[in-house]
Protein backbone atom coordinates (compact mmCIF):
# COMPACT_ATOMS: atom_id res chain seq x y z
CA UNK A 1 0.00 0.00 0.00
CA UNK A 2 1.39 3.41 -0.95
CA UNK A 3 2.12 5.99 1.71
CA UNK A 4 0.11 9.22 1.67
CA UNK A 5 2.91 11.70 2.32
CA UNK A 6 0.66 14.76 2.06
CA UNK A 7 -1.69 13.39 4.70
CA UNK A 8 1.26 12.59 6.95
CA UNK A 9 2.64 16.10 6.61
CA UNK A 10 -0.78 17.57 7.41
CA UNK A 11 -1.08 15.46 10.56
CA UNK A 12 2.47 16.28 11.58
CA UNK A 13 1.88 20.03 11.27
CA UNK A 14 -1.23 19.72 13.45
CA UNK A 15 0.76 18.27 16.36
CA UNK A 16 1.77 20.53 19.23
CA UNK A 17 5.51 21.08 19.92
CA UNK A 18 5.18 18.87 23.02
CA UNK A 19 3.66 16.03 20.98
CA UNK A 20 6.43 16.29 18.41
CA UNK A 21 9.09 16.14 21.12
CA UNK A 22 7.35 13.09 22.53
CA UNK A 23 7.52 11.30 19.19
CA UNK A 24 11.19 12.14 18.73
CA UNK A 25 11.98 10.92 22.24
CA UNK A 26 10.09 7.70 21.59
CA UNK A 27 12.06 7.06 18.42
CA UNK A 28 15.37 7.84 20.13
CA UNK A 29 14.76 5.48 23.06
CA UNK A 30 12.78 2.74 21.32
CA UNK A 31 13.70 -0.35 19.29
CA UNK A 32 12.28 -2.28 16.36
CA UNK A 33 11.60 -5.99 16.70
CA UNK A 34 9.80 -8.27 14.25
CA UNK A 35 8.68 -5.29 12.21
CA UNK A 36 7.08 -3.52 15.17
CA UNK A 37 8.25 -0.48 17.08
CA UNK A 38 8.50 -0.77 20.87
CA UNK A 39 9.08 2.06 23.33
CA UNK A 40 11.74 1.93 26.04
CA UNK A 41 9.37 -0.04 28.29
CA UNK A 42 8.75 -2.72 25.67
CA UNK A 43 5.24 -1.55 24.73
CA UNK A 44 4.17 -1.85 21.08
CA UNK A 45 3.86 1.72 19.76
CA UNK A 46 3.78 0.94 16.03
CA UNK A 47 0.63 2.94 15.32
CA UNK A 48 1.78 6.02 17.20
CA UNK A 49 5.26 6.01 15.68
CA UNK A 50 4.16 5.41 12.10
CA UNK A 51 3.59 9.14 11.57
CA UNK A 52 7.02 10.17 12.83
CA UNK A 53 8.85 7.43 10.96
CA UNK A 54 7.38 8.36 7.60
CA UNK A 55 7.70 12.11 8.01
CA UNK A 56 11.33 12.27 6.87
CA UNK A 57 13.72 9.80 5.30
CA UNK A 58 16.36 10.79 7.86
CA UNK A 59 14.16 9.65 10.74
CA UNK A 60 13.27 6.44 8.94
CA UNK A 61 16.89 5.61 8.13
CA UNK A 62 17.92 6.47 11.66
CA UNK A 63 15.49 3.89 13.00
CA UNK A 64 16.87 1.24 10.66
CA UNK A 65 20.36 1.92 12.02
CA UNK A 66 19.05 1.64 15.58
CA UNK A 67 17.39 -1.66 14.66
CA UNK A 68 20.72 -2.99 13.40
CA UNK A 69 22.37 -1.79 16.60
CA UNK A 70 19.77 -3.60 18.70
CA UNK A 71 20.36 -6.73 16.61
CA UNK A 72 24.11 -6.44 17.14
CA UNK A 73 23.66 -6.19 20.91
CA UNK A 74 21.26 -9.14 20.94
CA UNK A 75 23.75 -11.27 19.02
CA UNK A 76 26.32 -10.66 21.76
CA UNK A 77 23.87 -11.88 24.42
CA UNK A 78 23.00 -8.43 25.67
CA UNK A 79 25.27 -6.37 27.87
CA UNK A 80 26.01 -5.06 31.32
CA UNK A 81 27.42 -1.60 31.96
CA UNK A 82 30.96 -1.65 33.36
CA UNK A 83 31.75 1.53 35.30
CA UNK A 84 35.22 2.92 35.92
CA UNK A 85 37.32 6.01 36.48
CA UNK A 86 38.34 7.27 33.06
CA UNK A 87 42.10 7.24 32.42
CA UNK A 88 42.75 5.58 35.79
CA UNK A 89 44.04 2.05 36.12
CA UNK A 90 41.84 -0.64 37.65
CA UNK A 91 44.48 -1.59 40.20
CA UNK A 92 44.28 1.98 41.45
CA UNK A 93 40.58 1.56 42.13
CA UNK A 94 40.87 -2.00 43.50
CA UNK A 95 44.44 -2.27 44.83
CA UNK A 96 43.83 -5.53 46.72
CA UNK A 97 42.57 -7.40 43.63
CA UNK A 98 45.01 -9.41 41.53
CA UNK A 99 44.83 -9.71 37.76
CA UNK A 100 43.08 -13.05 38.16
CA UNK A 101 40.59 -11.41 40.53
CA UNK A 102 39.82 -8.71 37.96
CA UNK A 103 39.23 -11.30 35.24
CA UNK A 104 36.82 -13.20 37.50
CA UNK A 105 35.10 -9.97 38.51
CA UNK A 106 34.47 -9.15 34.85
CA UNK A 107 32.87 -12.60 34.42
CA UNK A 108 30.72 -12.27 37.56
CA UNK A 109 29.56 -8.84 36.44
CA UNK A 110 27.71 -10.39 33.49
CA UNK A 111 25.31 -12.05 35.96
CA UNK A 112 24.16 -8.70 37.38
CA UNK A 113 20.35 -8.55 37.50
CA UNK A 114 18.23 -5.83 35.95
CA UNK A 115 17.97 -2.63 37.99
CA UNK A 116 18.34 -4.15 41.49
CA UNK A 117 21.83 -5.59 40.86
CA UNK A 118 21.05 -9.03 42.33
CA UNK A 119 23.46 -11.62 40.99
CA UNK A 120 21.41 -14.24 39.21
CA UNK A 121 21.34 -16.84 36.47
CA UNK A 122 19.83 -15.81 33.14
CA UNK A 123 16.57 -17.49 34.13
CA UNK A 124 16.26 -15.18 37.13
CA UNK A 125 17.28 -17.67 39.83
CA UNK A 126 19.36 -15.80 42.45
CA UNK A 127 22.97 -16.73 43.11
CA UNK A 128 24.12 -17.40 46.66
CA UNK A 129 27.70 -17.85 47.78
CA UNK A 130 27.77 -21.59 47.05
CA UNK A 131 26.31 -21.10 43.56
CA UNK A 132 28.81 -18.35 42.79
CA UNK A 133 31.68 -20.57 43.90
CA UNK A 134 30.53 -23.25 41.48
CA UNK A 135 30.00 -20.74 38.70
CA UNK A 136 33.53 -19.30 38.83
CA UNK A 137 35.07 -22.78 39.09
CA UNK A 138 37.47 -22.24 41.99
CA UNK A 139 38.49 -24.45 44.87
CA UNK A 140 36.71 -23.72 48.14
CA UNK A 141 39.75 -22.20 49.85
CA UNK A 142 40.74 -20.03 46.87
CA UNK A 143 37.17 -18.89 46.37
CA UNK A 144 36.84 -17.99 50.06
CA UNK A 145 39.85 -15.66 49.77
CA UNK A 146 38.53 -14.15 46.54
CA UNK A 147 35.00 -13.72 47.93
CA UNK A 148 36.30 -11.99 51.05
CA UNK A 149 38.23 -9.52 48.90
CA UNK A 150 35.05 -8.71 46.95
CA UNK A 151 33.20 -8.08 50.20
CA UNK A 152 36.00 -5.98 51.69
CA UNK A 153 36.16 -3.85 48.52
CA UNK A 154 32.38 -3.34 48.67
CA UNK A 155 32.05 -4.85 45.21
CA UNK A 156 29.62 -7.59 46.25
CA UNK A 157 27.27 -7.62 49.25
CA UNK A 158 25.06 -10.31 50.76
CA UNK A 159 21.62 -9.83 52.32
CA UNK A 160 19.96 -11.74 55.15
CA UNK A 161 18.56 -14.29 52.69
CA UNK A 162 21.97 -15.11 51.30
CA UNK A 163 21.30 -13.28 48.02
CA UNK A 164 24.28 -11.53 46.46
CA UNK A 165 24.24 -8.03 44.98
CA UNK A 166 26.68 -6.27 42.68
CA UNK A 167 27.77 -2.75 43.58
CA UNK A 168 26.03 -0.61 40.91
CA UNK A 169 29.08 1.63 40.63
CA UNK A 170 31.05 -1.37 39.37
CA UNK A 171 28.54 -3.18 37.13
CA UNK A 172 24.97 -2.23 36.34
CA UNK A 173 22.11 -3.47 34.15
CA UNK A 174 19.25 -1.14 33.41
CA UNK A 175 18.57 2.34 32.11
CA UNK A 176 21.40 4.60 33.19
CA UNK A 177 19.14 7.58 33.85
CA UNK A 178 17.39 5.43 36.47
CA UNK A 179 20.67 4.39 38.07
CA UNK A 180 19.91 5.98 41.43
CA UNK A 181 23.51 6.63 42.46
CA UNK A 182 25.74 9.62 41.90
CA UNK A 183 28.05 8.36 39.16
CA UNK A 184 29.05 11.77 37.84
CA UNK A 185 32.72 10.95 38.43
CA UNK A 186 32.53 7.64 36.58
CA UNK A 187 32.49 6.63 32.93
CA UNK A 188 30.94 3.46 31.60
CA UNK A 189 30.82 1.13 28.61
CA UNK A 190 28.87 -1.91 27.51
CA UNK A 191 30.46 -5.25 28.33
CA UNK A 192 28.82 -7.89 26.15
CA UNK A 193 27.82 -10.91 28.18
CA UNK A 194 28.34 -13.76 25.71
CA UNK A 195 31.81 -12.54 24.83
CA UNK A 196 32.94 -12.13 28.45
CA UNK A 197 31.56 -15.51 29.45
CA UNK A 198 33.02 -17.42 26.54
CA UNK A 199 36.39 -15.77 27.07
CA UNK A 200 36.25 -16.76 30.73
CA UNK A 201 35.45 -20.35 29.83
CA UNK A 202 38.36 -20.41 27.38
CA UNK A 203 40.90 -18.79 29.72
CA UNK A 204 39.74 -19.94 33.16
CA UNK A 205 42.88 -21.74 34.24
CA UNK A 206 46.54 -20.90 34.28
CA UNK A 207 45.91 -18.19 31.70
CA UNK A 208 43.06 -16.52 33.61
CA UNK A 209 45.09 -13.44 34.51
CA UNK A 210 45.67 -12.77 30.81
CA UNK A 211 41.97 -12.07 30.45
CA UNK A 212 42.30 -9.21 32.93
CA UNK A 213 43.85 -7.13 30.13
CA UNK A 214 40.41 -6.59 28.61
CA UNK A 215 39.05 -5.24 31.88
CA UNK A 216 42.21 -3.24 32.55
CA UNK A 217 42.04 -1.25 29.29
CA UNK A 218 38.39 -0.17 29.72
CA UNK A 219 39.31 3.26 31.17
CA UNK A 220 41.37 4.04 28.07
CA UNK A 221 39.00 2.95 25.28
CA UNK A 222 37.53 5.67 23.09
CA UNK A 223 33.76 5.75 23.56
CA UNK A 224 33.00 5.91 19.84
CA UNK A 225 35.75 4.05 18.00
CA UNK A 226 37.18 1.58 20.56
CA UNK A 227 40.71 2.86 20.09
CA UNK A 228 42.85 2.71 23.25
CA UNK A 229 43.82 6.33 23.70
CA UNK A 230 44.61 9.28 25.95
CA UNK A 231 41.30 11.04 25.14
CA UNK A 232 38.46 8.48 25.38
CA UNK A 233 35.70 11.08 25.09
CA UNK A 234 36.97 12.55 21.80
CA UNK A 235 34.24 12.21 19.15
CA UNK A 236 36.29 13.32 16.13
CA UNK A 237 38.21 10.30 14.89
CA UNK A 238 41.11 12.33 13.51
CA UNK A 239 41.72 13.93 16.90
CA UNK A 240 42.06 10.69 18.84
CA UNK A 241 45.46 10.34 20.51
CA UNK A 242 46.30 6.59 20.58
CA UNK A 243 48.40 5.11 23.36
CA UNK A 244 51.34 3.15 21.90
CA UNK A 245 51.58 -0.44 23.16
CA UNK A 246 54.85 0.31 24.96
CA UNK A 247 53.23 3.18 26.87
CA UNK A 248 50.16 1.07 27.62
CA UNK A 249 52.32 -1.71 28.99
CA UNK A 250 53.93 0.72 31.41
CA UNK A 251 50.54 2.10 32.45
CA UNK A 252 49.24 -1.39 33.20
CA UNK A 253 52.33 -2.36 35.18
CA UNK A 254 54.09 -4.69 32.74
CA UNK A 255 57.87 -4.67 33.05
CA UNK A 256 58.34 -5.64 29.42
CA UNK A 257 56.26 -4.55 26.44
CA UNK A 258 56.73 -8.03 24.95
CA UNK A 259 54.75 -9.57 27.81
CA UNK A 260 51.69 -7.47 27.00
CA UNK A 261 52.07 -8.09 23.26
CA UNK A 262 52.07 -11.87 23.80
CA UNK A 263 48.83 -11.65 25.77
CA UNK A 264 47.20 -9.35 23.22
CA UNK A 265 48.12 -11.71 20.39
CA UNK A 266 46.71 -14.77 22.18
CA UNK A 267 43.27 -13.64 23.30
CA UNK A 268 40.60 -14.60 20.80
CA UNK A 269 36.82 -14.95 20.81
CA UNK A 270 34.82 -17.09 18.39
CA UNK A 271 37.75 -17.21 15.97
CA UNK A 272 38.31 -13.44 16.06
CA UNK A 273 40.93 -11.44 17.89
CA UNK A 274 39.85 -9.34 20.84
CA UNK A 275 42.62 -6.79 20.17
CA UNK A 276 43.90 -5.37 16.91
CA UNK A 277 46.90 -3.23 15.97
CA UNK A 278 47.02 -0.21 13.69
CA UNK A 279 49.37 2.55 12.60
CA UNK A 280 52.56 0.51 12.33
CA UNK A 281 54.56 -1.65 9.94
CA UNK A 282 54.50 -4.29 12.70
CA UNK A 283 58.28 -4.49 12.89
CA UNK A 284 57.85 -2.92 16.30
CA UNK A 285 54.45 -3.57 17.87
CA UNK A 286 55.50 -1.45 20.82
CA UNK A 287 54.89 1.61 18.64
CA UNK A 288 51.52 0.38 17.37
CA UNK A 289 48.13 1.65 18.44
CA UNK A 290 45.52 -0.73 19.84
CA UNK A 291 41.83 -1.17 19.11
CA UNK A 292 39.38 -3.45 20.92
CA UNK A 293 36.88 -5.66 19.13
CA UNK A 294 33.42 -4.03 19.48
CA UNK A 295 31.97 -7.50 20.03
CA UNK A 296 33.66 -7.46 23.43
CA UNK A 297 32.98 -3.93 24.67
CA UNK A 298 31.44 -0.85 23.10
CA UNK A 299 30.33 2.49 24.56
CA UNK A 300 29.28 4.33 21.42
CA UNK A 301 25.99 4.53 19.57
CA UNK A 302 24.57 3.11 16.37
CA UNK A 303 26.06 5.91 14.29
CA UNK A 304 29.70 5.10 15.06
CA UNK A 305 29.48 1.32 15.50
CA UNK A 306 30.03 0.54 11.84
CA UNK A 307 33.12 2.75 11.73
CA UNK A 308 34.54 1.03 14.82
CA UNK A 309 33.85 -2.39 13.29
CA UNK A 310 35.50 -1.35 10.03
CA UNK A 311 38.64 -0.07 11.77
CA UNK A 312 38.88 -3.30 13.75
CA UNK A 313 38.36 -5.45 10.64
CA UNK A 314 41.20 -3.60 8.91
CA UNK A 315 43.45 -4.11 11.93
CA UNK A 316 42.74 -7.87 11.79
CA UNK A 317 43.72 -8.06 8.13
CA UNK A 318 46.89 -6.02 8.65
CA UNK A 319 47.86 -7.96 11.78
Amino acid sequence: MSINRLEEQRQWKNLTPKQRRGFHAMIEEGTVKDGKFHDKNGNDQSQRVQLALNTTEEQFNGLIVRDEFAKFQHEQGGFVFALFNSLSTMDGRFPTLSQSDLARLMFIGTYTGWADGMLQYDNGVPLNRQALEKLVGMSRSKFSEFYNRLIECDIVSQDENGHLFMNPTVFYRGTMKNHGYDISDLAYTRLFRNTARELYEAYNGRTIKQLAVLYAVLPFINFNYNIVCYNPTESVKERIDPIPIAKLAALLGYKRTEDLVKIIDKIKYDGSKVFGYFGTDFKSKGKAGLIVNPRAVYAGDAKTLETARTIFALSERLG
